[in-house]
């Protein structure tokens, strides 16, 4: 069976060549264009990520296609509709990074919580007292989850484990879910007045974008703490400063600027090709946030863990692998039959 992975990374290849045993492998860096899809009219199973636009035109340029394996949790970059015409089989990476996510949330926060760059600062300094730097506990504490969907589980689980009492919001709450894991759903707003940290796990949509306004703000609990790694949109910045300079809100830690470039997911911005066509910089550079005492901003870096990374690759090995076993796994489009 003939293999064409597309737009590859270096770190990518040697995972991939596992594919080798018994295949044709070919590995290429570009996406795959329909300029050039006839050069591959023989691939039986090709693997893409965003960037290449697997269109009609494309698709009916690969006469001999069984399956496509994109390295993305979003499938928006393939007519699926053509492939269910055609059978051809589409599968993607439902997850890989929830609980990476999650474990930032609580590196902010507890970089937050512990004073943590002030205190590190003043050691490296050599000015070595903590007279100043009084923290506070997460045990007891309310977090409140925006969000209960697969990163807001890892969330809630941690929080649980820190002795921290959870509200979640979620447009479709799941009853089961809270007696499991031991929270209670609220409203938006009981969540925003009854929060000690407001955590964002929601995606950018017009219906979140600017979720968190200047109305949602005055709604949360004074001294509360902010923690967003979802979308920089879903946070209106310009209250946001105001509220960190007054005291309204204690702190933020942000993952995410409101102005960063859209991105359809984080596997983008570790991409050659995202980062040849983004240049941060300017983004960053009189960027206000950076600038505040009470504010940790990390640059989109929640999701960017070895494991995290890996789970991209290996998910899409194992989709491929097993379509050629003729049990297809992470399936979003049609099901052929066993592949010849």
């Amino acid at each position: 069976m003939k293999i064409v992975i597309f737009e590859t990374e270096p770190r990518e290849q040697a995972a991939f060549g596992a594919l080798r045993k018994g295949h044709e492998l070919v590995l290429t860096s570009e996406p795959l264009r329909a300029g050039d899809a006839g050069r591959y009219a023989n691939a039986e199973i090709i693997s893409t990520f965003i960037y290449s636009k697997l269109a009609r035109d494309v698709l009916q340029k690969l006469p001999a296609l069984k399956m496509i394996a994109t390295r993305s949790t979003g499938y928006d970059h393939i007519d699926t509709r053509y492939c269910a015409e055609r059978g051809i089989a589409v599968s993607n990476v439902p997850t890989y990074g929830e609980n990476t996510v999650a474990e930032h949330v609580f590196a902010l926060l507890l970089g937050i919580s512990h004073r943590m760059r002030e205190a590190t600062e003043r050691a490296r300094s050599g000015h070595f007292t903590p007279e100043g730097l009084e923290g506070f506990d997460l045990q007891g504490k309310t977090i409140g989850v925006v969000g209960s969907g697969n990163i807001g589980r890892h969330v809630i689980r941690i929080a649980r484990g820190f002795g921290m009492a959870v509200l979640a919001f979620d447009v479709e709450p799941q009853p089961a879910l809270a007696a499991e894991f031991g929270f209670t759903y609220a409203t938006m707003d009981e969540l925003l007045a009854g929060s000690d940290v407001v955590t964002l796990h929601v995606p950018a949509t017009p219906q979140t974008d600017h979720l968190i306004d200047e109305a949602a703000i005055a709604r949360m609990k004074r001294g509360a703490v902010l923690i967003n790694t979802a979308r920089g949109a879903i946070v209106d910045s310009a209250p946001l400063i105001a509220a960190l300079r007054s005291g309204r809100i204690a702190a933020a830690g942000l993952d995410v600027l409101p102005d960063e470039p859209l991105i359809r997911e984080e596997a983008e911005l570790i991409s050659s090709t995202y980062a040849n066509q983004q240049d941060m910089r300017e983004l960053v550079a009189d960027h206000i946030l950076l600038t505040m005492p009470n504010v940790i901003v990390t640059p989109h870096n929640a999701f960017n863990t070895h494991e995290a990374i890996a789970r991209i690759v290996n998910t899409t090995v194992g989709n491929i692998a097993s379509f050629i076993d003729g049990a297809p796994t992470n399936v979003v489009a049609a099901r052929p039959g066993k592949a010849a």
